[in-house]
């Protein structure tokens, strides 16, 4: 299993395509602690939150990011604070939707994160029952397909972010 500074240097790596499954209510991740403490405040969050750089940093090099994020409203406060930053993200050039199991129920779907990077390598990640990141497991060969498919279906019935946080204002 691959380490977070491990993992991270994936994002180097590939060529075209990323594409992330999301699904945990709330992540723990201790970076962005102070930051989720200041969104909840109705502080100002920074010009990072207009075009996110990590972001950027892969799609100014022609590289496509994209994700779907599996929830179920009402949202937590984690998932108020993450959907709040997707405008960022969005500036930046990742794609973004979202299937809330609320309005519309989706089978087909795993139950856990992964990351598909170029078509080739799918990286299952793997949290505390907290959402505490322990580490990314690339998956074998012969289950590329399914999470291919897993992708498939996820965007097949995502819903625009923009068009879901116009619903939800």
């Amino acid at each position: 299993m691959l380490s977070g500074e491990q993992f991270g240097r994936l994002f180097d790596a590939f060529e075209r395509t990323a594409f992330r499954l999301e699904t945990l209510p709330e992540y723990d991740v201790e970076e962005e602690r102070e930051e989720i403490a200041r969104f909840l405040a109705g502080e100002d969050m920074g010009p990072e939150w207009a075009d996110n750089p990590w972001v950027r940093s892969m799609t100014d090099k022609g590289k496509q990011v994209s994700r779907v994020h599996v929830l179920t409203s009402p949202l937590t406060d984690y998932l108020r604070y993450e959907l709040a930053a997707y405008p960022g993200n969005i500036e930046a050039g990742e794609s973004i939707g979202i299937v809330d199991l609320a309005e519309r129920p989706v089978t087909g779907l795993p139950d856990h994160d992964f990351w598909l990077f170029d078509d080739r390598q799918v990286y299952r990640m793997h949290y505390t029952e907290y959402g505490a990141f322990i580490g990314a497991e690339l998956l074998p060969p012969d289950e590329l397909g399914a999470y291919q498919g897993y992708r498939d279906v996820a965007l097949t019935h995502a819903v625009p972010f923009a068009d879901y946080q116009e619903r939800h204002r």
